[in-house]
């Protein structure tokens, strides 16, 4: 029935299109911020089957298309919209999955506006094709079928594989393993597979539901999920490769936060962005009292940071109950790495940004519960490394504002539980391993990617490592080549 309404609107709009380019694309219907501001749930609804289609139908169809180029798992974006245009959802889907294998994921978190949507031709004129939507509508379509399409599965080929971390970079390779065929078995050091997906980005913008049923995607290729597992604790990485197993990959993440290493960090009430997403999230403080998990429901919450976690942290806080939340950020809002989108989305929900502005010091209450913090106005001066203007402290600028509620958003470094008690890998001065342009770390066997090697970066871009790696594991187990990096 969908699929007939979407071909007889698509070919509808086809013909529009003919004559004249729809520059505007389709916009996704929300929550309100009044009525979101007090929930976990989704805030971004999706298409209704008529939107999708008609969003579908601005696609181009480029004989040489630019979006793909921006993809870093390269899905065949134009191959998939083509089959949601003419109504053949299974095919679709089908098309998706051949490259992505957690799209239900991506279309909710990856950031499409600086990667595949950037590269579309329609951008130079008017809004790009809103592929990150349609991909989540295709994705969501699949998970409401009965019956889901079969990816393909190769022959076994009697290797088998270890992929240590069941977030993006482990998920991905352990879904491309299996369908090159090879046995694969997932260690996951939680309770619950997933990673940063589950402990890290809310209910609201990322549901559950969602990534669980990705993982079971994953496990349905073939792949084996063992939770609670510590690798380089209860088994060693040389162990893995002693035992059964003839490859490696790490893809551990970066799960130890960073602190500004300021006087009063250590008060209560003061939570490492980690910490507190972890129990608003994994340890499901938002389904309070259902879950009862203990964590400071703030009146006056302030954010250190300006990036995606800053907002997730901030936008919860606000769910939580609290009056009033700050997001206090060095910079301006121009340089902010936060997505447009939840930039947004956090000022519709009344959360109070404090540009150009830094915290000095936290000062406590005579039970060593944090009741103010120092702070200091900053001014832009010439561009650092990264490529942003540096800020630097104004004068005598010093002020004491309340808050009963931090929390440190300013990065995350990698675990150094593996690297420490595994001498043949080699890390970099952050503590991050060192690996090659395909994924291979420097002891022989081992492959590694995601935030693991980046330090943290997005979801997509870890599955993009995740990928590669994948494909020179395969090359690696099937020839039996010479183990190099550099």
């Amino acid at each position: 029935m969908i699929s007939q309404k979407i071909s007889s609107l698509q070919k509808r709009g086809v013909e529009k299109m003919s004559s004249k380019i729809n520059l505007n694309r389709v916009e996704m219907p929300k929550q309100s911020p009044e009525k979101r501001k007090s929930n976990f749930q989704e805030v971004a609804l999706g298409y209704s089957p008529e939107q999708a289609a008609e969003e579908a139908s601005r696609c181009l169809q480029c004989k040489k298309p630019k979006c793909i180029e921006g993809c870093p798992v390269g899905v065949e974006i134009p191959s998939f919209i083509c089959a949601l245009r003419d109504g053949d959802m299974p095919k679709a889907a089908r098309s998706l999955k051949r490259k992505n294998s957690l799209p239900g994921i991506c279309g909710r978190v990856c950031p499409q506006e600086v990667q595949c949507e950037c590269k579309c031709v329609l951008a130079k004129k008017g809004a790009p094709v809103a592929i990150g939507r349609l991909e989540r509508y295709v994705a969501d379509w699949e998970l409401c079928q009965a019956e889901r399409p079969k990816c393909e599965v190769g022959a076994a080929t009697g290797k088998k594989v270890a992929v240590v971390g069941c977030g993006p970079a482990g998920l991905t390779v352990a879904a491309d393993m299996a369908k090159f065929g090879h046995k694969v078995t997932i260690f996951e050091a939680l309770h619950d597979g997933g990673g940063v997906l589950v402990y890290g980005i809310p209910e609201f913008r990322l549901p559950k539901g969602i990534v669980r049923a990705e993982i079971e995607y994953v496990q349905s290729l073939g792949a084996e999920l063992e939770l609670d597992s510590v690798v380089g604790r209860q088994v060693q990485v040389e162990g893995l490769l002693k035992g059964d197993y003839d490859g490696v990959f790490l893809g551990i993440g970066a799960g130890a936060p960073r602190f500004l290493n300021v006087p009063g960090e250590n008060l209560s009430g003061v939570y490492s962005a980690n910490e507190y997403l972890t129990r608003v999230n994994l340890m499901k403080a938002y389904k309070f009292p259902e879950y009862d998990t203990p964590i400071k429901k703030g009146k006056k919450v302030a954010v250190v940071g300006g990036g995606n976690v800053a907002m997730d942290a901030a936008r919860s806080a606000m769910r939580l109950g609290a009056d009033e939340v700050h997001v206090i950020y060095r910079r301006s809002r121009e340089e902010m790495p936060a997505r447009l989108e939840e930039v947004e989305n956090a000022m519709e929900e009344d959360v109070i940004f404090d540009f150009l502005t830094n915290p000095t010091r936290f000062l406590g209450d005579e039970r060593g519960m944090v009741r103010a913090m120092e702070v200091v106005e900053m001014e832009l001066g010439e561009p650092d490394a990264s490529g942003r203007r540096s800020p630097r402290v104004k004068k005598g600028s010093e002020h004491l504002v309340d808050v009963d509620t931090v929390v440190i958003a300013v990065g995350t470094v990698p675990n150094p539980l593996i690297a420490s008690s595994t001498p043949e890998l080699k890390t970099t001065k952050w503590g991050t391993l060192v690996v090659d342009e395909r994924g291979r770390t420097t002891m022989e066997g081992v492959w590694a990617g995601g935030d693991i090697t980046s330090g943290g970066a997005t979801v997509i871009s870890a599955m993009g490592e995740g990928k590669t790696a994948a494909a020179d594991m395969d090359r690696w187990l099937k020839t039996d080549g010479k183990w190099s990096t550099g």
